[in-house]
């Protein structure tokens, strides 16, 4: 599983980062990025669904991989 988020979407709520904090990190600004390039290790996907359904500006997203 591999997650991204939406830089433009994003607006520093962090729910994602109390929610998450070993699959994500807070800027300067308090925008979230995912960690680790994206890559959810393996038992922390629960988790990584939990941030996306909490996430109120939907910035959070499962990047499609091939």
């Amino acid at each position: 599983m591999r997650i991204k988020v939406d830089p433009d979407l994003c607006e520093g709520h962090n729910r994602c980062f109390a929610l998450a904090p070993d699959l994500f990190e807070v800027d300067d600004y308090g925008l979230s990025q995912a960690l680790n390039e994206g890559v959810v290790p393996p038992g922390l996907e629960e988790k990584a669904r939990l941030a996306i359904d909490n996430c109120p500006e939907f910035a959070i997203s499962v990047v499609e991989e091939d």
